[in-house]
């Protein structure tokens, strides 16, 4: 941390609500120096396999507790604090973001309905997580039916609503558990809720509302769209719906009981939510359009700010204000890229290499296309530009002669592929990308940083800063207590970026346009329907394993 205390200083604190942790951040405003940071870890993780209580869960899903969002407030922001040696007199907001699509069902005042005593047991209940994927054929037949009624909303979304957004979500619960559909009377962002936490006031973003949740022009798909999905789904938009708020503005001021969480003041302003990959933006000094910020983590999201409305095909929305006012924000993202390496370094590297550090060593001895590999990196599904979760990843091109370090590098370079289709979408439909801002913890990994540089053909900017989203919910902070007029000011006095860190090699890009045509190829064939054996074998997959919790192992005879 840098910066000397003053005692005319007034700071403000970010919230980061990851995929696994909370973090905190506390910023002085004048200078956007980072003070003291503290993580918490959710106690309940990612809940995959079984709730808490032992109910076992079907494939492709991924909850959380809402308690483990309360945690972080209770003890990241309280330790941040402390460790930044500030006066939490001197702390005038709080600003939060979250992954997303994240949602919980709630009753009318917030209460999430896994708390409810009779409900905990029903995994519908719970807070669907960004990565829960089982909603794909709800997410299916939301898009069948668009194109069929040539619903004016789906073109802003690429032609493709996902399986993670609000909607699939939500369908999903009514046709498996209409009971709990029924209970809730608030299907809600898990942004919107911690800052309904903070403040006491039901709020909703436009980030979320318009990536997540289908809302354009002021409008969510009609009723009539909706019962054409289900006769019961009419009435979704009335618990989705809320106060809309842009981005910067305070969603209300710190409650009593929040304080007390927290160690800050009661009545200092609350930022309106946010999520984790738009709020970077303004960390890293983007909020300009042409530059694109890829937020790199267990999965990489995909942003960028445009002067003009263009519909992108494949990517997961534009929003009039969605990153910051006065611009169109566009967001694509791949749902997995951290997740696709650790997977290799946990599950099939052998001992003796079997760590990110020594096979990165190893790999970035080699000339680009030596290990005659290449990979799709669609090990979580694919989100942009083909927005199925269904797909699965692949290797091609191994011999006896392969090497974990040689398929390590394949997975790197597969999820430069994937973004550099992005990149292109944007710019064939117009949308301007000039360079990039790489932000989150793969900004450490030196080759993976020059690998995405050669392969975009484009310099890569890193953003100063351990925490982006942190430091940009932070930044949001400043605005909503009214220490800057706009993002775009508080944005050039608080955020950082050091600039074209890693520039493109002539050589190295010219030798992966070759190994792209080869990715381009693979990707039309396995994901636009030259071959769905990615499809069946996960319809195989999950009726194994569903047969399988249903139908116990037959006994073992026990022979004297």
């Amino acid at each position: 941390m840098n910066g000397v205390d003053g005692a005319d200083d007034r700071y403000v604190v970010g919230v980061d609500f990851g995929t696994l942790s909370g973090r905190a951040l506390v910023v002085r405003i004048g200078d956007g120096a980072e003070l003291g940071t503290a993580v918490h870890e959710y106690g309940d993780g990612v809940i995959s396999s079984a709730l808490p209580g032992g109910q076992t869960l079907p494939p492709d899903w991924a909850l959380q507790n809402p308690e483990d969002y309360r945690d972080v407030l209770r003890y990241a922001v309280p330790a941040a604090v402390s460790a930044a040696g500030v006066d939490p007199a001197a702390v005038v907001g709080i600003g939060i973001d979250f992954t997303a699509c994240t949602v919980l069902p709630t009753d009318a005042d917030g209460t999430p309905l896994c708390e409810v005593p009779e409900l905990r047991d029903r995994p519908h209940a719970w807070v669907k997580l960004w990565k829960h994927h089982a909603a794909q054929p709800h997410a299916d037949r939301i898009n069948a039916l668009a194109h069929e009624r040539a619903e004016p909303w789906i073109g802003r979304y690429g032609g493709k609503i996902s399986a993670e957004w609000q909607f699939a979500k939500g369908l999903q619960v009514l046709e498996e558990d209409p009971e709990v559909y029924h209970r809730a009377e608030r299907f809600i962002e898990a942004a919107d809720w911690i800052v309904w936490q903070l403040s006491g006031t039901e709020t909703r973003n436009v980030c979320t509302a318009g990536y997540k949740g289908i809302l354009q022009d002021g409008q969510y798909p009609s009723a009539g769209f909706l019962t054409a999905l289900n006769p019961g789904f009419g009435d979704f938009v009335t618990k989705l719906d809320g106060p809309l708020l842009p981005l910067g503005a305070q969603a209300g001021t710190l409650t009593a009981q929040a304080a007390a969480w927290t160690g800050l003041p009661e009545g200092i302003a609350v930022a309106a939510g946010n999520v984790d990959a738009h709020v970077t933006a303004a960390a890293a000094q983007a909020v300009e359009p042409g530059r694109l910020v890829a937020i790199m983590g267990t999965s990489t999201c995909h942003v960028v700010n445009g002067a003009e409305l263009a519909e992108v095909a494949g990517m997961c929305g534009v929003v009039d204000g969605g990153i910051s006012p006065g611009a169109w924000g566009y967001e694509a993202g791949q749902s997995g890229v951290g997740d696709i390496f650790g997977w290799f370094v946990n599950h099939a590297a052998p001992a003796g290499v079997s760590s990110h550090e020594h096979l990165t060593e190893l790999a970035a001895s080699q000339p680009v296309g030596a290990h005659g590999l290449i990979a799709l990196d669609w090990w979580n599904g694919n989100r942009s530009l083909l927005v199925n979760h269904d797909l699965s990843g692949m290797i091609v091109g191994m011999t006896l002669a392969t090497r974990p370090q040689d398929i390590y590098r394949a997975l790197l370079e597969s999820t430069a592929f994937g973004t550099r289709m992005i990149i292109e979408a944007f710019v064939e439909a117009g949308v301007a990308v000039n360079d990039l801002v790489i932000a989150g913890g793969l900004t450490n990994n030196k080759l993976l940083m020059q690998i995405y540089a050669d392969v975009t053909r484009r310099p890569l900017n890193i953003i100063a800063s351990a925490q982006g989203p942190a430091l940009g919910s932070a930044i949001h902070a400043a605005v909503a207590a009214g220490e800057f007029p706009s993002i775009h000011e508080a944005s050039q006095a608080m955020g950082r970026v050091h600039e074209a860190v890693y520039r493109p090699d002539p050589e190295r890009a010219r030798a992966y346009d070759a190994l792209y045509a080869e990715y381009r190829t693979l990707h039309d064939h396995f994901g636009r329907g030259g071959n769905d054996v990615m499809l069946r074998l996960r319809a195989i997959r999950n009726a194994a394993v569903e047969t399988d919790a249903v139908t116990p192992e037959p006994a073992l005879e026990v022979v004297a």
